[in-house]
């Protein structure tokens, strides 16, 4: 569904150039949850923007559904990352000024072609879903870190995105908390069978994602994986694969 050809990405840096992404090749399945972990300024998040349509590749293709979105004009780009895409933050990026509905129906809005009342009444159903029904007139200043994150992955799902992009979803929380946001991101996936890629420095239990990659100096490598239709017992999640490393795109 979306695949990234070997992108790189240079940044300049006053009279220095940095290669923040080298000769990276990645390909996400439909329902397939993906982690990506590694040192701080590993280029992790630069990735996670680059599949996600947020920033150019210096060089390389990111296919989703058979276009190059970068070959894209930049309306139906930003189109793909407001109907197809959704995309949840370390730091949340919720609207001081709306509450928690507000704030959720923030995307459909602009996509547009419903009613504002067809929107409010999806975006409700979506925050009951999240567990945050009781808080959804309450300020981002009036509720926990918890319930911000709970909101801003609301706010992604809105719009019945085929990809989340996560980076740092947990980072400002306690282990309790991030343990119920991604039991959550779990569960949504699964329902919805739709992607995810965690992009993080944090450790993330093994029954959450397909997937794991691990990113250093601008290379990826995928560690391990598993087969979506293997379970494992007890769980409904997929069944380990090999733990072999398997050199991506170097």
């Amino acid at each position: 569904m979306l695949e990234a050809k070997n992108i790189n990405k240079t940044f300049k840096r006053g009279r220095n150039t940095v290669q923040a992404v080298k000769g990276t090749d990645i390909l996400i399945s439909a329902g397939e949850r993906i982690y990506i972990h590694g040192p701080s300024g590993a280029g992790k998040s630069t990735l996670l923007h680059l599949l996600g349509g947020l920033t150019q590749p210096t060089s390389g293709e990111v296919i989703f559904r058979g276009s190059d979105i970068y070959k894209l004009k930049d309306k139906r780009r930003s189109s793909i990352r407001n109907r197809n895409f959704g995309f949840v933050f370390q730091f949340y990026h919720l609207l001081p000024e709306l509450n928690v509905l507000e704030n959720v129906m923030l995307p459909a809005r602009i996509k547009g072609g419903k009613k504002v009342s067809e929107i409010r009444e999806n975006a409700y159903k979506i925050l009951n879903k999240v567990g945050m029904e009781k808080r959804v007139l309450h300020r981002p200043a009036e509720i926990s870190g918890g319930e911000a994150q709970r909101t801003a992955i609301a706010r992604a799902l809105v719009n019945n995105p085929e990809v989340l992009f996560c980076d740092e979803p947990t980072g400002n929380l306690d282990s309790e908390r991030s343990g119920e946001i991604y039991k959550l991101l779990h569960n949504i996936s699964e329902d919805r069978s739709m992607s995810v890629v965690v992009v993080s420095h944090q450790e993330v239990k093994e029954d959450f994602f397909h997937v794991e990659y691990i990113m250093k100096d601008g290379v990826l490598e995928r560690r391990s994986g598993r087969h979506r239709e293997d379970k494992v017992e007890g769980l409904g999640l997929n069944a380990p694969g090999s733990d072999d490393t398997l050199p991506v795109g170097v």
